[in-house]
């Protein structure tokens, strides 16, 4: 998309103003919301917490629409509604891995900008590589508590190999299906901005 088009229809940005502008505020609450809603349609939840869901999409697109600043906010308030929707929790760090952080680093999609779907692939792909490394970095450190029982743990192998396997299993397919779709509502905004400012 062209820079005049992106800037005809692209949300207001906290570099061009206030951090907590009103509007700034007012998408960003609309962004934790559609996340929690769309967190209840998922066709797989993990044992242990995961699940294959659309709830990273709102954050990405926000991330890429309006910039980083507004997407890690974002991300990080839904990952607090997130918590409490699904608590799992075994211990403080965990949770900040798992919730605040995981959806926080989402946030960042928009490091490349929307110049070329090479960039807004690159962002999205980024971001779930970041959410992933949140919550394999949780199971590595936190496996003896979300499985207590040791023979049941040795039964599993390496908490290395364990951590990523579990988490590759909704990550990847979170971050595929999310791909697209963000790809898609930017050229929708994108024409119908293009239309509004003719």
């Amino acid at each position: 998309m062209s820079e005049e088009t992106r800037e005809a229809v692209e949300l207001p940005s906290s570099t061009t103003g206030a951090m907590f502008d009103v509007r700034t505020i007012t998408y960003v609450a609309v962004t934790v919301a559609m996340s929690a809603v769309l967190f209840l349609i998922k066709p797989l939840a993990m044992p242990y917490g995961g699940s294959i869901s659309l709830n990273m999409l709102p954050i990405l697109f926000l991330s890429l629409y309006a910039g980083v600043r507004p997407g890690l906010i974002a991300g990080v308030l839904y990952g607090l509604v997130n918590y409490i929707q699904a608590p799992y929790l075994v211990h403080p760090a965990q949770m900040i891995l798992d919730y605040p952080l995981a959806f926080g680093l989402v946030g960042l999609a928009g490091l490349f900008g929307t110049g070329s779907s090479l960039k807004i692939g690159a962002g999205v792909i980024l971001a779930g590589l970041l959410r992933f490394s949140a919550h394999f970095v949780s199971g590595v450190l936190f496996l003896h508590l979300f499985i207590p029982d040791a023979a049941e743990r040795s039964a599993l192998g390496d908490p290395l190999i364990y951590s990523a396997g579990y988490n590759a299993s909704y990550m990847v397919p979170s971050t595929i299906i999310a791909l697209p779709l963000v790809y898609i509502l930017l050229r929708v905004m994108t024409n119908e901005g293009t239309r509004t400012s003719d």
